[in-house]
């Protein structure tokens, strides 16, 4: 049941989008370790995702994809397709959404050259590739395997390998200043979803600037209910939400916990 799958009345944070980019994780070879991750980290530096999109090695699919999240939501971080090999196409279409000039990076050419110099390993053209960065976009540190990634404007441009992924996004996040975290506190109903949303509506209609989310659970015919996840910035909102629901459902003789 969607009926109060989520009920938002206000955005409480600022908010962010993920787009992970690979054929292999469409295809299930690759099972995604990246998402999970980026959600816990944004949310403990206060921004939210509200979307989180897979597409293919595709460059017309990632150029709209880019070009719809980045209008919509604060942040953008996307995950893949950044390596030396012909279907690493993330850059040139980031680099085309932005309608700017894919270039060799000095900086990031750099880089490279000096790892694989210290590696005793060729710096050819296939790995030259990895030099090639959207004009007028800042670099993000890899100290796994040197290759950089790139934010420019609100997108940011991670690699898929999750190791050097959650470094990109510890050093991308140092850029993006800190904002207040969302606070969260779950109650679990033992009723069917469609019993308690117009106590969820009366709820919010009452606390503006708190988050409501319903998730239905059916475990077996005498484990059933609803876990409501609550959310707000301020603990004061929180707790006033939590009480109203609590006095509600009690109300209506509905069991929590």
């Amino acid at each position: 049941m969607k009926l109060l799958k989520d009920i938002m009345k206000n955005q409480l944070s600022e908010n962010a989008s993920v787009l992970i980019i690979g054929n292999e994780i469409l295809s299930g070879r690759t099972i995604d370790k990246n998402f999970n991750f980026i959600a816990s980290k944004l949310n403990e530096h206060g921004i939210s995702i509200s979307e989180s999109r897979t597409v293919s090695d595709n460059e017309q699919e990632i150029i709209n994809a880019i070009n719809e999240l980045r209008k919509k939501y604060n942040y953008v971080f996307t995950t893949g397709g950044i390596g030396p090999t012909h279907d690493d196409v993330t850059a040139e279409s980031i680099s085309k959404a932005f309608n700017v000039e894919l270039e060799i990076n000095e900086e990031a050419y750099k880089i490279l050259e000096d790892y694989y110099k210290e590696l005793g390993s060729e710096f050819n053209d296939v790995r030259q590739r990895m030099a090639r960065i959207p004009k007028g976009a800042s670099l993000i540190k890899n100290d796994i395997s040197a290759a950089p990634g790139f934010n420019i404007e609100n997108v940011y441009v991670f690699a898929g390998i999750p190791k050097v992924m959650r470094f990109m996004l510890h050093e991308a996040l140092k850029t993006i200043d800190k904002k207040d975290k969302v606070i969260n506190s779950t109650i679990q109903v033992s009723a069917p979803e469609g019993e308690i949303a117009k106590i969820l509506e009366k709820t919010v209609k009452e606390n503006t600037d708190v988050n409501i989310g319903s998730y239905p659970f059916f475990n077996t015919e005498n484990d059933y209910g609803v876990k409501i996840e609550i959310s707000s910035l301020n603990k004061d909102s929180l707790n006033k939400a939590i009480n109203d629901l609590k006095v509600y459902l009690s109300k209506e003789s509905i069991n929590y916990s």
